[in-house]
């Protein structure tokens, strides 16, 4: 008999949720993270009284009613508005793309203004079968938009021009004919108030959890005290990149306290000109409507992640996701282990889906 019946890498959110509904069953757990904090990469800590999201802004929004009653067990949601702004050489629009935006842009005050003039603008540009991101954007919101507040932003996030990057990419982009601000299309949406970080405690209460534990590092003897794995590290981190690396976007960020209550106004500022470094500027303060004395900012920094960095965004490109499936055939065929989450799964994972996954793989396996 081992000491556990599941060892779960990662105390992210798929981890505790898995550990969440594995304990409900009757389990015995033990979840390790390499870092020194649960909750991920969703971790909130205190600075200055205000939960400061470490790892970029998570905004917690769903459709799914089902994982929407989920996380409200473990916390209680505020009535925040995922609706950020873009600041192009000072000049402020209104993302996503909405009334408020062509107004600015072209003083248009009708959709059948808003739509003639993007009509007009995807004809002059000649673009019938968009062929990369440029041109699948221009064909959606005209040149003028696509100039100041996609071009540049999307070059920095990716770290390509947007004419290298694959059309689909863009094709989700939330453009509305109405004055509404909201950038998701969501039912529920909110953060949780006090932050994730007590949420996923929450998640892993009555769970033995260890910190600072690399379990690449100690494979074996950790692989001994349980009789299963549920592994939401990078899987191509767990085959020792035998097939080669995977590649992913990381990002860095520089964050300071300011002796201000207010400094830009907005959760979410994103600088969408190629001359400012950083992609956007996060006020932590504005996600639970703060009213401290201080602030805290982070500037976003998109990077090309190298081995060492912190993994953020899946590369989704054919190639990777080629190499991907390779991986996947090895993971599959893996005994006793179970591959989860964005990293486990080589998968750019919102929140509500990551926590649907983990509740059928949970079921699936616990049944």
């Amino acid at each position: 008999m081992k000491q556990y019946d599941y060892l779960i890498v990662g105390a992210g959110l798929f981890g505790a949720v898995f550990a969440h509904e594995a304990k409900k069953a009757g389990k015995k757990c033990l979840v390790i993270d390499k870092r020194d904090h649960i909750a991920g990469n969703i971790y909130t800590e205190n600075v200055e009284g205000i939960n400061v999201h470490r790892y970029g802004a998570h905004i917690f929004h769903t459709n799914n009613k089902a994982v929407w009653q989920y996380v409200n067990q473990f916390a209680e949601f505020n009535r925040y508005t995922n609706s950020p702004v873009a600041n192009y050489h000072g000049q402020i629009y209104n993302l996503p793309f909405n009334m408020n935006t062509f107004n600015k842009m072209w003083g248009v005050v009708t959709p059948a203004e808003a739509k003639a003039k993007i009509e007009e603008q995807k004809a002059a540009a000649g673009i019938t079968d968009p062929q990369n991101l440029e041109e699948q954007a221009i064909s959606l919101v005209g040149t003028d938009i696509y100039e100041k507040l996609i071009k540049g932003y999307t070059g920095k996030q990716w770290g390509r021009p947007c004419t290298e990057l694959p059309a689909f990419i863009i094709k989700r982009l939330p453009v509305r004919f109405t004055y509404d601000d909201n950038y998701f299309n969501a039912l529920y949406q909110g953060i949780p108030n006090g932050g994730y970080t007590a949420m996923v405690e929450k998640m892993l209460a009555g769970t033995e959890v260890r910190l600072n534990v690399d379990y690449l590092a100690d494979k074996a003897a950790l692989d001994a005290l349980a009789e299963k794995v549920v592994y939401t590290g990078p899987v191509d981190a767990y085959f020792g990149y035998r097939l080669g690396a995977l590649q992913y976007r990381s990002v860095r960020f520089e964050t300071e306290v300011l002796d201000t209550d207010n400094y830009q106004g907005n959760a979410v500022v994103n600088y969408t000109d190629a001359e400012t470094p950083y992609t956007r500027i996060i006020e932590h303060k504005h996600f639970e409507f703060g009213t401290q004395p201080k602030t805290v900012i982070s500037r976003e920094y998109s990077a090309e992640w190298k081995k060492g960095d912190e993994p953020y965004y899946p590369v989704n490109d054919e190639k990777n996701g080629a190499l991907y499936a390779q991986y996947k055939a090895l993971a599959d065929a893996e005994p006793g282990v179970i591959f989860g989450g964005r990293l486990g799964e080589y998968k750019y994972y919102d929140m509500d889906k990551v926590i649907e996954v983990a509740l059928d793989v949970a079921a699936k396996e616990l049944a």
